[in-house]
């Protein structure tokens, strides 16, 4: 199938070639006007060269030659791709735009399988979630693979993949959910700030930093903690093929890659080119070509998101939830 292709692709350009250099000759050379032959030969090759470049990008339109789309979830997720949880983190992966991608290989004839490249220590809850169920609803093999860091969000969308390979050092795993808040209700008191509460609603301002927190708001809030626990362990029991319990027994560590295998964290330990030679086998191919599909941003934007990528370490997961109370998820 890729011979097919790339044999149509170049008789495309060849064809276009020809009549471009025909077309170019019988303007500039078999009928001259006010220029001399040797500028009408200039001009042909000239028109042939742009003619060749024209066609090519026509073949590569018609004629992919490529078999597999690569999606890349790199950085703290969120919903737009704005900045994580931390100041000195970089802007989010945005989970909008990497679900558009993964829709739209699927609907690309050419693709015949999925990877997802994961770089990420987690993020928001339902923008991984969605990442996830994009995943799934690809028609073909998917693999996920972790290059540095696959943690808890990210780990949350390699549950929706067919495998997920890592390196031996790779960081995986961080199944759990934590939520945090400042309290400030001591300093207020020491600068002569008071928190004078209006609000409908008990537990409308639990976890606002400026008042302490009662047993009741502690184990409201610790309760939707618990509850997206339950979920991220499901999530990851089902997709995995792994016992809650033994999920749950993790206790949310992180692990390395080659223990991580040897726990069934991950199914295989290998190098991108190992993982390539696995899907041409999957695919009964000698081997497969692999097209990155990534939003269209300005050469700005791109810039900006590398940069911060450079200077990223190792930053927080899941985020987001009761940002305007002061009260921050994540895992």
């Amino acid at each position: 199938m890729a011979a097919s292709r790339n044999l149509d692709r170049l008789l495309t350009v060849a064809l276009g070639g020809l009549a471009s250099a025909l077309v170019a000759v019988a303007l500039f050379v078999v009928y001259p006007d006010t220029l001399t032959e040797l500028f009408g030969v200039l001009v042909a090759i000239a028109a042939a060269l742009l003619g060749l470049r024209f066609a090519s990008n026509i073949a590569g339109s018609l004629f992919p030659d490529y078999d597999v789309a690569e999606v890349a979830v790199e950085g703290p997720i969120s919903r737009d791709g704005g900045g994580g949880p931390l100041p000195t983190s970089p802007g989010a992966t945005p989970a909008d735009d990497v679900v558009e991608q993964i829709d739209r290989a699927d609907e690309d004839d050419n693709v015949d399988a999925l990877l997802v490249k994961l770089n990420t220590p987690g993020g928001e809850v339902v923008p991984s979630d969605d990442i996830r169920l994009a995943t799934e609803r690809f028609d073909g093999p998917t693999i996920a693979y972790a290059t540095d860091v696959c943690a808890s969000g990210g780990y949350w969308i390699a549950s929706g993949c067919d495998e997920l390979w890592a390196r031996e050092g790779s960081i995986v795993g961080s199944i759990g959910v934590i939520g945090s808040r400042v309290n400030a209700s001591d300093l207020a008191k020491k600068v002569g700030l008071s928190y004078e509460r209006f609000a409908a609603g008990d537990y409308k301002d639990a976890g606002t930093p400026l008042k302490e927190m009662d047993d009741d708001e502690r184990a409201y809030l610790q309760g939707l903690i618990d509850d997206y626990y339950d979920t991220f362990v499901e999530r990851v029991s089902d997709g995995r093929d792994l016992e809650s319990e033994f999920v749950r027994d993790t206790e949310a560590r992180i692990y390395l890659g080659e223990q991580a295998d040897e726990l069934g964290l991950v199914d295989h330990l290998g190098t991108r080119r190992e993982i390539e030679d696995e899907l041409a086998d999957r695919l009964g191919a000698d081997d497969v070509t692999v097209e990155e599909f990534e939003p269209k941003r300005p050469l700005m934007a791109r810039v900006g998101a590398g940069a911060q990528r450079v200077a990223y370490a190792f930053g927080a997961g899941i985020a987001g939830l009761g940002d305007g109370r002061g009260f921050r998820l994540r895992s």
